[in-house]
């Protein structure tokens, strides 16, 4: 007997989890801004925000939160107990 088959067996909360959601709506919002920051700002924006191009390294910044949140949920699931009695 390995000290695998002494463990009790446990399963992960999967797409439950918090982190993914949140992943989830920072990837959306990140790729929205970043896409609206690229492609759409006009010299008159960028003129009264002095220059830089807000919308951009929010969009970038929110991508890598939504990567940081997408890494943690992979790398440290959630570990649910299998409940082996139903009483």
């Amino acid at each position: 007997m390995t000290a695998s088959d002494t463990r009790s067996p446990r399963r992960t909360a999967g797409l439950f989890d918090l982190r993914w959601i949140l992943a989830l709506l920072f990837a959306l919002y990140g790729t929205v801004l970043t896409v609206l920051g690229a492609a759409f700002t006009s010299p008159a924006e960028l003129a009264r925000a002095d220059g830089g191009n807000i919308n951009l390294w929010a969009g970038i910044a929110q991508l890598l939160v939504a990567a940081a949140f997408a890494g943690w949920a992979l790398l440290r699931p959630i570990r649910l107990p299998v409940d082996t009695d139903p009483s």
